[in-house]
């Protein structure tokens, strides 16, 4: 019975203390949204109030005054996460190579200014301007039918290692040891002698910097690794390509590695820069595909459309056909050692890939265009249809007029004789 009785006393009080806790949740809920409404100096003032009320209400017999923590305020903890702390985040080409200048490396850049140079020019114009003096202006074809590299050194040192510069007639130049201002200066230069030109900016972004050192006859990593004697290129190479970076000899015949370095950068940056003109051709046919997905009217005319896939076309000839992209240049044929260093450094640029790449992104590209031509030229047969119809529906009406004409003329030419005159004896 006692048992029965205090069961009955929990339940009783626990039914009383669960409105009293409901209604203490409510209060703090409140107190959170005008904390959001209100400006965050009151809050401040009511958390400070709070907090000295709770101090002076705690009596000594009760123990130690529980710690009060104060809420934090909704502003805070919102801006805290709506806007975290934004460390800018370098590129990390940049900043090796920040790293490796303070290690003793020297930096070579290459661009890719324009479709082409008029290199004859240029050495005339250079030799006339007395700043640079030309080391080598020789032919990577087999047939040597016409120069196309163009190798020249200044003649004013700045420092103790020289500065020298390879041009391509394919539009590319290749710094070595260059400041920027030289750079510069030099790229301004060259615009007399380009033929089509691209956007500065574009030169600018599609541009590739690469670390480079020069090493004794014993090559030695700047780690201190020496290079394997078992490895292809042995201690008799006078240049090599690890980690990203560049090393050659110091040696005066040693230009046609930096050729090779130069060469494979080259190729890099100017499939850089066809891989920015492939995208702004699609980003141009981008609404194409929006219409034929909505079946509205094509907003492109036949004419338009045929440049488009003419210059589709172009670009998938001078990557296939007119550039070494798919295969290694026939000068690298006898020379195996260059050779080597050139699929190295295309390796690292990953230009087999970047090429298959394109060449996947063309033939979709040339899908769409024969797609768009084909319903461009139903279209225009279509109309051409309809004009011939509404031809002959104009020439039939014009021979129903001349009937009716014809006719009407035929009723007004007959003559009426009268009875009487019939009538009369002769």
């Amino acid at each position: 019975m006692n048992f029965a009785r205090l069961r009955f006393e929990k339940l009783i009080l626990r039914s009383l203390r669960q409105p009293r806790q409901h209604l203490q949740t409510q209060s703090q809920v409140r107190r959170w949204m005008n904390t959001i409404t209100r400006p965050p100096a009151a809050v401040t003032e009511e958390t400070e109030a709070a907090t000295k009320k709770a101090t002076q209400t705690a009596t000594p017999t009760s123990g130690p005054a529980p710690s009060v923590k104060p809420m934090p305020l909704v502003e805070e903890r919102l801006e805290s996460i709506l806007s975290p702390i934004r460390t800018r985040i370098m590129r990390k080409k940049r900043l090796a190579t920040d790293e490796l200048s303070a290690l003793g490396f020297l930096n070579t850049r290459g661009y890719t200014t324009a479709e082409e140079y008029n290199l004859e020019a240029l050495q005339t114009a250079l030799k006339e301007q007395n700043l640079y003096e030309t080391k080598r202006f020789f032919s990577t074809d087999n047939l040597d039918v016409e120069q196309n590299v163009l190798f020249v050194a200044a003649k004013y040192p700045t420092g103790q290692q020289p500065r020298e510069i390879f041009f391509f007639r394919e539009g590319s130049v290749v710094f070595w040891n260059c400041s920027d201002i030289e750079m510069n200066n030099v790229l301004n230069f060259l615009r007399s002698f380009e033929r089509e030109s691209y956007v500065s900016a574009l030169v600018h972004g599609e541009s590739e910097v690469m670390p480079y050192t020069y090493i004794p006859s014993a090559a030695v990593d700047v780690e201190g690794d020496l290079v394997a004697e078992s490895s292809d290129f042995n201690a008799t190479a006078r240049a090599f390509f690890q980690k990203g970076k560049f090393f050659v000899t110091g040696d005066r015949d040693s230009f046609l590695y930096k050729y090779t370095f130069s060469n494979a950068m080259a190729q890099s940056i100017k499939l850089g820069m066809w891989e920015a003109t492939l995208d702004r051709y699609i980003d141009s046919i981008e609404h194409l595909t929006e219409d034929l997905k909505r079946g509205r009217r094509l907003r492109i005319s036949r004419a338009a459309m045929l440049r488009k896939t003419g210059e589709l076309f172009a670009l998938r000839h001078v990557i296939n056909l007119s550039s070494d992209l798919l295969d290694a240049p026939d000068f690298y044929w006898d020379r195996e050692e260059l050779e080597g260093l050139y699929l190295q450094v295309c390796s690292y640029f990953s230009i087999s890939r970047r090429t298959k790449v394109m060449n996947e992104k063309i033939s979709h590209c040339v899908e769409l265009a024969e797609l768009v031509s084909h319903n461009l030229n139903d279209a225009h047969h279509i109309r051409l249809e309809w004009m011939i119809i509404i031809l002959i529906m104009v020439e039939v009406g014009f021979e129903i007029l001349h009937f009716i004409s014809d006719k009407g003329e035929k009723q007004q030419s007959l003559e009426v004789v009268p009875l009487s005159s019939q009538l009369v004896p002769k």
